[in-house]
C-alpha cells in the first residue's frame, strides 16, 4: 500500500493579507518559518519527498525535512491574472472578480488560469507520482493548498467539492492510495 502525507506551505507575507498569491515567487514570512518548524515535531514518518517549485514549498520542505533530500514536481499554484497581488478589499466594485466570485470561483480567470485546466494539470501530475512511487512507502509532498484540493477533489473518497477540502498553511492530510483512490487516514497541523 502507498501512503501520501500532503502538506501546504508555510504562510506568507502575502498570505497574511490574504492576497491572491498564486503563482508568484514568495518567501515564507517568520510567522510561516515558525509554523513549519512546530509542524515538524508533529509529522508522521516519510520514506520520501517531493517538493513544489516554489521557494515557498521548498523552505518549508527544508524546515519540515532537515534530513531529507527531495525532488522537485511542477506543481504550481493557479495563477490569478488580473486579481494576482489583491485582496477582496482591493477588488470591491471590480466586474471581472464579482463574476468569478459569482461563478463560485470555477470560472476562468481573467488574464490567468483556466480552474478546470490548473485542476487537471494537478491530478496528472499526482498521477505520474503515483505510479512511480513504491509500494510500502509514504511520500510526503509539500505544495500549494490549490494543488491539494484538485488531488483530492478527483481522487479522494468519499467525494467531495474543491472547496471542502481547503487546508491552511502548515497544515496536512495523510491518505493511503489504493487502486486510484485516495482514503484520508488523518489530517492535522497546528490550529
Amino acid at each position: 500500500m502507498k501512503k501520501f502525507l500532503f502538506i501546504r506551505h508555510g504562510k506568507t507575507q502575502n498570505n497574511l493579507e490574504r492576497r491572491y498569491i498564486g503563482d508568484t515567487e514568495e518567501p515564507l514570512c517568520n510567522a510561516g518559518i515558525c509554523e513549519a518548524g512546530e509542524l515538524a515535531n508533529n509529522l508522521p514518518s516519510i520514506s520520501s519527498l517531493i517538493s513544489g517549485t516554489a521557494l515557498r514549498c521548498r523552505q518549508t520542505a527544508e524546515i519540515l525535512f532537515p534530513a531529507l533530500k527531495y525532488t522537485l514536481c511542477p506543481l504550481t499554484e493557479i495563477d490569478f491574472g488580473l486579481f494576482k497581488g489583491k485582496n477582496a478589499d482591493d477588488l470591491k466594485g471590480d466586474r471581472d472578480y464579482e463574476k468569478w466570485l459569482e461563478s463560485g470561483c470555477m470560472s476562468d480567470i481573467p488574464s490567468g488560469d483556466s480552474v478546470f485546466n490548473f485542476k487537471e494539470k494537478c491530478c496528472g501530475i499526482f498521477e505520474q507520482i503515483a505510479e512511480k512511487s513504491s509500494f510500502e512507502t509514504t511520500t510526503a509532498l509539500v505544495i500549494h493548498g490549490g494543488n491539494i484540493m484538485a488531488i483530492l477533489e478527483k481522487f479522494a473518497n468519499p467525494k467531495q467539492d474543491f472547496y471542502k477540502y481547503h487546508i491552511h498553511n502548515c497544515e496536512y492530510v495523510l491518505c493511503r492510495y489504493e487502486s486510484g483512490t485516495l482514503y484520508i487516514e488523518r489530517k492535522g497541523g497546528l490550529s
